[in-house]
């Protein structure tokens, strides 16, 4: 069975958000979902702020037949507790469980098995951006669904990686010849419109999921300048890049090792690369936050971090989701059937 015919209110292609902490609520999730695409919330750790999250999309969205809320919950293993997660998830039942940023992969193993113990009709979706990273999550977590994160992709990601061009084969002949053929594969990095998407569809992706393209939409909680930005931007692999700095900002950064970030590059970067040291990167963030703008600037003289990948040269305008996920979705149909309609 296709992806997308496991996810019954789905329609194919498959487009889905990505889970993006403080992002990705309510309004999102649900106008995703509403437009046949996948809505994922993204959690950052705060449970109650999660529990309203999902009441609220509970009273939007009927559920599937399955008795499954046509959602998913975005988890980050090295901030979130399980034993704090999971009653919440039981109560609501979401479709998917995405889990990202575990501190080992064998983690991975250990929350899949609580997971579905607790909700065995909702899918297990779990983030890679290595073929040695897919090798052992499929063996020991044996997820339903990996989403293969291309470097290119904006907000955290693996530190050391590859586009998705390549990566996405590479792990799907790995899975094959070792007998993992029953996971699903959806891509993420760098992919904006459909003619990206198209792209990920024609290496074996089932899905794809996108967040700066969702950054641009109405529905998303993003701050008003930081979309100016996001639809300003141009030549996204020169005007944004990855690193660790901009989650030392406001304080030491918890990440995990293996991961950074990749962000629109703004004052703060500058002052990095011109040898400020970061406690003084540090202040003057800080004082950056207290201003109207939220220390957002269209013309990246701003100082707080403004995540997105290298396709935010292609994002144009500010629009609601489900126009995006149709426009995409249908873009990436007609391109499909015009390559092969020349080859």
């Amino acid at each position: 069975m296709s992806l997308s015919k496991s996810l019954p209110w789905t329609k194919s292609p498959l487009i889905i958000n990505a889970p993006m902490g403080g992002f990705a609520t309510a309004k999102l999730s649900t106008a995703v979902s509403q437009a046949g695409g996948v809505g994922l919330i993204g959690d950052d750790s705060n449970m109650p702020a999660l529990a309203d999250t999902l009441a609220e999309v509970d009273k939007a969205l009927s559920r599937t037949d399955a008795g499954l809320l046509p959602v998913g919950v975005g988890l980050l293993l090295f901030l979130v507790r399980l034993d704090e997660a999971l009653p919440l998830l039981e109560k609501y039942r979401p479709a998917i469980v995405w889990m990202f940023a575990a501190k080992e992969l064998a983690h991975y193993a250990d929350w899949a098995a609580r997971i579905r113990a607790a909700l065995p009709k909702s899918q297990i979706w779990i983030q890679v951006g290595s073929v040695h990273a897919a090798m052992e999550v499929a063996a020991t977590a044996k997820p339903d669904v990996m989403c293969v994160q291309g470097s290119d992709a904006g907000g955290h990601g693996y530190e050391k990686g590859a586009g998705f061009i390549s990566l996405l084969p590479e792990i799907s002949d790995a899975l094959a010849a070792n007998g993992h053929n029953g996971i699903s594969l959806v891509a993420a990095g760098g992919i904006v419109d459909g003619r990206s998407a198209a792209a990920a569809f024609a290496l074996g992706a089932q899905g794809v999921v996108m967040g700066t393209r969702f950054l641009s939409a109405r529905e998303t909680n993003v701050h008003p300048v930081y979309q100016e930005a996001l639809v300003a931007a141009s030549d996204g692999g020169q005007s944004t890049r990855r690193s660790k700095l901009f989650d030392n900002l406001r304080g030491p950064n918890i990440w995990p090792g293996a991961y950074d970030g990749r962000s629109i590059l703004m004052q703060s970067w500058a002052d990095h690369e011109s040898g400020v040291g970061i406690e003084e990167i540090r202040k003057r963030h800080k004082e950056a936050l207290k201003d109207d703008d939220k220390g957002f600037n269209a013309d990246r003289s701003g100082r707080a971090v403004m995540w997105a990948g290298t396709g935010v040269g292609l994002v144009k305008k500010v629009q609601p989701a489900a126009e995006i996920v149709e426009e995409v979705r249908s873009t990436a149909a007609a391109r499909l059937k015009e390559v092969a309609s020349k080859l």
